[in-house]
């Protein structure tokens, strides 16, 4: 992440190279010794540096972090507590945080899961032989580096011997990983405290879920305090080591040694799970929810305008909050893939999570691609002088998963004042865009895959994504599941492949287009064509030999992206190859090599317009050209960019814009590669854009959205955050949706949230 305007050229003098986050306390950049060593320095916030108490609690980091210095930490190489800015040095370990790791690819297991133990163990050893408590042992506080986890962030920690500094009105610590005492009393906090969490966080590492999740802060703190953990899907020979850290009584558990000592012992393959414990299979028919004015009053047959709705990729990371009435209870299913699923980071409770660059503080407080189809105006049903929905008015709610421990982030379309959702544990729901009501939901409860939203909707059908429970393992993994429009009712399924995200870079397994959806069917062997509603196969078509494929929309068109199964396998496609699809037969044309990879943006002056991404270095998303393929002559126009552009790609009205981490929106021509206009925004992670009424919506995960002028990028109006989300994401997709005037916004844990375009809320 390069640096922004206004951050300082070098830290007690050392140069800066680039920002590496920014949290609630301050921000952390990669810097250089003298020598060329590389350290990550921590500057803390002007705001905090005036705060005794902070700073008490700041000059505590340092000195445990200098305790602690040892293979299993960042080792401190320089600080000043006592500056007019805070800072502090330390070795910069290189590698993902825990949490990312897991969101990414899923749960750990086998040897990975033992090696990441026995390090957790090492490191809870060393700190606690100093004396030290770190009181913060959470995911995104361990660092999976090359030599093994790294634990990182004593911003709470204390000494054993030291009177807890106890913020007024606040409970120290992330409650899905704290222990009874934590959250009982403070002062009674020793280092069997940080087992305990160490506990919580390993069950965490093997299943992707805390063994306290739940639906919110407070009743995961009840948990832990009174309920015994969730475990059943631990490996066996990790759980009654888990099950010894997990004990109430911090004298039932093992010391950090003693720990050490049991998991030495473990076999090295860790990844046998035990039959028992697991519960009866769920009911494979999707519940639907209605929610009415009067029980009487039937759901009305509202007629919604025959317009495609775009598919949805990508991914984030987040959570699930309450908001408003909710009464009914669903369940369906859902299980494992090829991509990572959500990772229940914190579960619940992330909503109150201050995060002080990962060192944070808690409160227990209450409380893409889009289809692109036609114009490139992705999702937005906005046009100049668009009227809001009939009795509009502002609204925010959360729609429940089927899974309260899953951190979902929906996406919606519009159809009229029918707004249609999905995503994670939430197949499909339909909510009123005048007031947020919903209609109908229907739930999956399994674990769902990152970033796979809703696949779209018609004029009578919605679609979404189903996988099967892990009780459930006759179930198909993964499915396509159709549902009507007007009452909820699960019209048919159909099983889905899973290769979309290594072929095209999108997670787009499934597509509408027109009146039908195209998936790929199981075994990542061949297309399928259905009609949406009916869900009678129209035509089938096998992928070319030793390949595997992904759909992808051009307007009414329909084009197959495919790689070698060697690439796909390498997750490496770098010469993918084109095909325009016959949408009466499915018969695949010639094929169009394009050369390097390439990520599809959308559709400009009748061509495929596809950005080429840059190999190399650390980012995970690097575009440095633009290709244009033109399906019918077969002929593709390469264009390079002046730079190479790190962030979040988006098009919108037959132009492509690239947001980066730290909030810069470029606009890009896709047919000379020429940057229209570069503009620095608040809203770091932004995915979009959205175009409306003489407007470009872009939105990040804590439903921060800033309005941009389509022309030169002028900023109309920036809102405030609305949930507590993960910024400085890569690669999601759209939150924003248009009905009419009204701006809906999807956000972290399932938030959605709507306003008048012409009356946005106001900032500060």
């Amino acid at each position: 992440m390069s640096l922004r305007a206004g951050d300082p050229a070098e830290i007690g003098g050392y140069p800066l190279e680039a920002r590496l986050g920014s949290g609630g306390m301050g921000t952390v950049f990669l810097a250089r010794t003298s020598s060329g060593r590389p350290v990550a320095i921590k500057l803390i916030h002007p705001q905090f540096a005036a705060d005794d108490e902070f700073r008490i609690r700041f000059r505590q980091e340092v000195a445990a972090a200098r305790q602690v210095s040892g293979a299993f930490t960042a080792a401190v190489v320089d600080a000043a507590p006592e500056a007019e800015q805070p800072w502090m040095a330390t070795t910069y370990i290189q590698g993902h945080t825990l949490s990312r790791r897991i969101a990414m690819k899923g749960p750990l297991s086998g040897a990975e899961l033992r090696k990441l133990a026995i390090g957790l163990a090492e490191a809870l050893r060393d700190i606690h032989r100093v004396g030290v408590v770190h009181r913060d042992l959470k995911p995104s506080n361990v660092v999976l580096s090359p030599e093994g986890p790294r634990v990182i962030d004593f911003g709470i920690s204390r000494a054993v011997d030291q009177q807890t500094l106890t913020m007024t009105g606040r409970v120290i610590g992330t409650p899905p990983f704290m222990s009874p005492e934590q959250l009982q009393a403070p002062r009674d906090v020793g280092p069997r405290s940080d087992v305990f969490s160490l506990g919580a966080l390993l069950a965490y590492s093997a299943t992707g879920q805390g063994p306290f999740d739940a639906e919110s802060p407070y009743i995961v703190a009840y948990q832990v305090v009174h309920r015994e953990p969730s475990l059943e899907d631990v490996p066996a020979a990790l759980r009654t080591v888990v099950e010894s850290c997990l004990a109430k009584e911090p004298n039932g558990r093992p010391s950090a040694d003693e720990l050490l000592v049991l998991l030495r012992d473990l076999p090295a393959d860790l990844s046998e799970i035990e039959a028992s414990g697991v519960g009866p299979g769920r009911t494979r028919d999707t519940v639907t929810e209605h929610h009415f004015a009067t029980p009487a009053t039937p759901v009305p047959a509202t007629p919604m305008p025959a317009t495609p709705a775009p598919a949805t990729p990508a991914p984030t990371a987040p959570t699930t909050t309450p908001a408003g009435p909710d009464t009914g209870n669903a369940d369906a299913s859902i299980g494992r893939r090829l991509r990572p699923r959500w990772s229940p980071v914190f579960a619940a409770a992330v909503a109150v999570a201050v995060a002080a660059i990962g060192g944070g503080v808690a409160a227990l407080t209450a409380g893409g691609f889009e289809g692109n189809t036609g114009g490139g105006k992705g999702n937005s049903l906005a046009v100049p002088g668009a009227a809001l929905p009939d009795g509009f008015k502002p609204w925010h709610k959360a729609v429940p998963g089927g899974r309260p421990d899953i951190p979902d982030e929906l996406r919606c379309v519009a159809h009229g004042d029918a707004l249609f959702c999905g995503g994670g544990s939430v197949v499909a729901t339909r909510i009123r865009a005048r007031d947020g009501s919903r209609v109908w939901t229907a739930k999956s409860p399994g674990v769902p895959v990152n970033g796979m939203h809703l696949v779209g909707a018609t004029d009578d059908t919605v679609l979404g994504y189903r996988f099967a429970a892990q009780d459930a393992p006759q179930d198909p993994p993964s499915e396509v599941v159709a549902i009507d429009a007007n009452n909820g009712r699960e019209l048919w399924s159909a099983p889905s492949g899973a290769q979309s995200t290594a072929v095209t870079g999108r997670t787009q397994d499934a597509i509408v287009v027109g009146s039908d959806v195209v998936t790929v069917d199981a075994s990542n062997s061949r297309f399928e064509a259905r009609n949406a509603h009916s869900g009678q196969v129209t035509w089938t078509t096998p992928f070319p030999a030793g390949t595997q494929c992904a759909p992808v929309p051009m307007g009414t068109q329909l084009v197959a992206m495919c790689a070698t199964d060697a690439e796909v396998d390498a997750l490496a496609v770098r010469h993918p190859t084109l095909y325009r699809v016959d949408r009466a037969s499915g018969t695949l044309g010639r094929p169009i090599a394009v050369n390097g990879p390439a990520v599809p943006m959308g559709v400009a002056n009748g061509r495929l317009v596809l950005l080429q991404i840059h190999m190399g270095g650390t980012e995970l998303d690097r575009y440095n050209g633009v290709a244009r393929v033109d399906p019918a002559s077969r002929k593709v126009t390469y264009s390079r960019l002046a730079k190479t552009y790190v962030g979040t790609p988006g098009m919108a009205d037959s132009t492509v814009y690239v947001s980066g981490q730290t909030g810069l929106v470029t606009a890009l021509d896709p047919a000379t590669g020429r940057k229209k206009w570069s503009r620095q925004t608040g809203v770091e992670g932004a995915s979009g854009p959205v175009a409306g009424a003489d407007a470009l919506y872009f939105s990040s995960a804590t439903g921060r959205v800033v309005a941009l002028s389509p022309h030169d990028g002028k900023p109309l109006w920036t809102t405030d955050p609305q949930a507590d989300g993960l910024t400085g994401q890569q690669g999601s997709s759209p939150r924003v949706t248009l009905a009419g005037r009204a701006v809906i916004v999807a956000a972290a844990k399932n938030t959605l949230f709507a306003f008048d375009a012409q009356k946005p809320p106001k900032s500060g």
